[in-house]
């Protein structure tokens, strides 16, 4: 599944207006601490988190995520959006929790 599939079928707010949405989705990985989801998440992976600063778009682009799905309404930081943008990062948003959001991430792409 396709980045902008996903965005697609959950409803997703598109934060980026230069994120990659044509990037394939191979699993997700839900967090909030970085050097967790730095240590662990994969390649192709959506990262479902609470943080909405630059940091996570750096992980993001060394672990070479295909989006961040940002929770609970959260807009990114502005220094977020830019680094995004300059990377070709996907962030995104929804109002839903990340149990919610990951379960039906979950079940789109299993």
């Amino acid at each position: 599944m396709k980045v902008k599939e996903l965005v697609e079928k959950l409803n997703l707010k598109v934060f980026t207006e230069k994120g990659d949405l044509e990037k394939e989705i191979s699993g997700g990985y839900t967090g909030d601490l970085l050097s967790d989801v730095m240590g662990t998440a994969k390649d192709g992976n959506v990262l479902v988190t609470v943080q909405s600063h630059k940091n996570v778009t750096a992980i993001a682009s060394l672990k070479e995520l295909a989006a961040v799905v940002l929770v609970k309404g959260i807009s990114p930081e502005p220094e977020m959006l830019e680094s995004a943008e300059d990377e070709g990062i996907a962030v995104l948003g929804t109002k839903e929790n990340a149990f919610t959001i990951s379960g039906k991430i979950y079940e789109l792409i299993k």
